[in-house]
């Protein structure tokens, strides 16, 4: 099986978002604003959540890859870039995750 990564699809997602008309899902998530892509991530990811609780391991796959779509088409909805996902991930490497959370700003 062909290898396909994140960065392969948000390439897509990208190409997609570019291209106008009827024949893409990704335009018509885009055309319907930032607020509907959000709604769309959070269905997909309830969705991922029961598969996983219900310990369903296929479902759960599939509903991960339905979740790592719309995360890009929602990012892309708000112009943001997954380089830019990726350096925030990385400059949480510098220290271990409980310190990190620690770290966050309190609201």
């Amino acid at each position: 099986m062909a290898r396909f990564t994140i960065h392969d699809l948000a390439a897509t997602v990208d190409a997609r978002a570019a291209s106008g008309g009827e024949g893409s899902y990704t335009r018509k998530l885009l055309d319907k604003g930032p607020e509907h892509c959000a709604k769309k991530f959070g269905e997909e990811a309830v969705e991922t959540v029961i598969a996983a609780v219900e310990n369903d391991r296929a479902h759960l796959i599939a509903e991960s890859a339905d979740v790592l779509f719309h995360l890009l088409v929602l990012l892309k909805s708000r112009g943001v870039r997954l380089d830019e996902v990726e350096a925030a991930l990385a400059q949480r490497t510098t220290m271990s995750g409980l310190e990190e959370k620690a770290s966050r700003k309190r609201d």
